[in-house]
């Protein structure tokens, strides 16, 4: 590689940690809009694998369903690694300490490689009875031919997760970006390829999973170990095996998982009570509008891990006027976005609803209402979201799932209950208990969260001038 070459790639580098490090609003700016970016293009491909899925009939559609929380959790533990490295490497440089930055990011690594050993070994054995267990029943043949390639596959999915969160923690986004646009445009080409063309049918679906993955995870690996155009090295020289290392990101990649397990926890409780309440047409309102929600939390998503960023290496310089700064800056934008798309989803929810309900179009009302109703939920998002990624980025992932878990397991959960049974509201009791659980539960997230930041600035700054 010539002078010149190295010289500019550590100049991109310099100015990706001169980011992080910098002022706290120019560098959640920088750093959210990519993330989100690669968020939505996620959630089209997902949508699209759906899709294509479809097309081979009902089995085969009701097949993924009975995988999907399965793997959801699969990559929920991707992304909490990803989070636990992400936070320790930006503490790290934020505390100047590049060896241990290093360090963490293959211990991250090693994380990824034990798991995708263990996962499959562990769910592979008890797949068929697990299925069964889920109620896969006529299915579970096809669950388990899609599910036994996917597992035998995983190391790819969770190491793009975590490649890329390396990527983010040294303000590398765009970068990190770009393979997630690469592996979700490859998947919704190559889906019905592998389905259709080569007649593989739902293994079809699995195996353009696996590839469009293994292409960026090759990408991600070429530019931290082969080409070593990061800030951070991947080596062999950089490797101390540190217990301590491990155990950080740990304590934030259990949290992270669990927040996937209590959300699909919630849907479970949710659907149950739509299945007392309201039946099929209950369930198929919720399936259809809470896909709008989870759009409405991309903006969030991506000011969230920005945040976990730059708050980990605020605080890894030990500058928590600028943590905290980062923070309310955070608030403040997510906020902003989702009061306006609050408005945009009231007004225009006649029309969001007849996306989903083009084939009955006598569902527009029943989703048209929720949407309405779930407004509150929405605006009050960032509030909860911004919270939990702020623990994570200071290294306290317990406290963020304790948030999660009052939110989603408590207050959520009761005034579902309270407004549908006890005060016999029916279906639209579950919308308004949803609602105004999540507002309390966020409110609870934000006031804790301000309280926590106040404590810490007392404590590093003791006697303020």
């Amino acid at each position: 590689m010539s002078e010149a070459i190295k010289e500019s790639e550590n100049n991109k580098n310099n100015d990706n940690i001169s980011t992080i490090v910098g002022d706290p609003k120019k560098a959640i700016q920088k750093l959210s809009w990519p993330i989100m970016v690669s968020m939505l293009v996620t959630f089209a491909y997902n949508l699209a694998d759906t899709i294509w899925v479809a097309g081979l009939g009902t089995e085969s559609l009701a097949a993924l369903g009975f995988f999907m929380p399965i793997y959801l959790i699969i990559i929920g533990l991707g992304n909490g690694i990803g989070s636990g490295t992400n936070s320790l490497i930006a503490r790290s440089i934020g505390a100047k300490n590049k060896k241990v930055a290093d360090n963490a990011a293959i211990h991250g690594i090693l994380l990824t490689i034990a798991i995708s050993i263990i996962a499959p070994v562990v769910l592979l054995f008890f797949l068929n009875d697990l299925l069964l267990l889920m109620g896969a029943g006529s299915v579970a043949y096809l669950t388990a031919e899609y599910a036994s390639i996917i597992l035998m596959g995983l190391f790819v999915l969770i190491f793009s997760a975590v490649g890329a969160s390396i990527l983010r923690s040294e303000g590398d986004v765009k970068r990190a970006m770009n393979v997630m646009i690469i592996t979700a445009v490859l998947n919704i080409i190559i889906d019905p390829i592998f389905i259709y063309v080569f007649n593989l049918g739902i293994a079809g679906a699995a195996y353009a999973t696996l590839l469009s993955s293994f292409i960026s995870s090759a990408i991600i690996f070429y530019w931290l170990v082969i080409k070593k155009d990061t800030y951070i090295n991947i080596s062999r020289k950089d490797f101390n095996f540190d217990l301590k290392l491990i155990k950080e990101i740990v304590f934030i990649a259990i949290p992270a998982t669990s927040e996937t397990i209590i959300f699909s926890i919630v849907s479970l409780v949710i659907n149950f009570m739509l299945s007392l309440s309201a039946g099929p047409l209950g369930i198929a309102v919720y399936t259809a509008g809470w896909r709008i929600v989870n759009f409405a939390m991309i903006p969030h998503m991506g000011i969230a891990t920005a945040t976990l960023t730059v708050v980990g290496a605020a605080f890894g310089a030990k500058k928590i006027k600028k943590l905290i700064n980062a923070y309310n800056y955070s608030i403040k934008l997510g906020l902003g976005i989702s009061i306006a798309t609050g408005i945009l989803i009231f007004i225009f929810a006649p029309q969001i609803a007849m996306i989903f309900s083009y084939s009955d179009l006598s569902l527009i009302p029943a989703i048209s209402e929720f949407l309405r109703i779930l407004v509150i939920f929405c605006i009050a998002l960032p509030l909860g979201i911004i919270s939990s990624s702020t623990f994570q980025g200071l290294g306290k992932g317990f406290i963020s799932l304790i948030l999660t878990i009052q939110r989603g397991l408590f207050f959520e959960i009761i005034f579902m209950y309270l407004f549908t049974f006890v005060w016999n509201m029916g279906t639209i009791g579950i919308w308004w208990g949803l609602s105004f659980g999540g507002l309390i539960g966020y409110l609870v997230s934000y006031i804790s969260t301000k309280l926590y930041l106040r404590e810490l600035n007392k404590v590093y700054n003791p006697n303020p001038t």
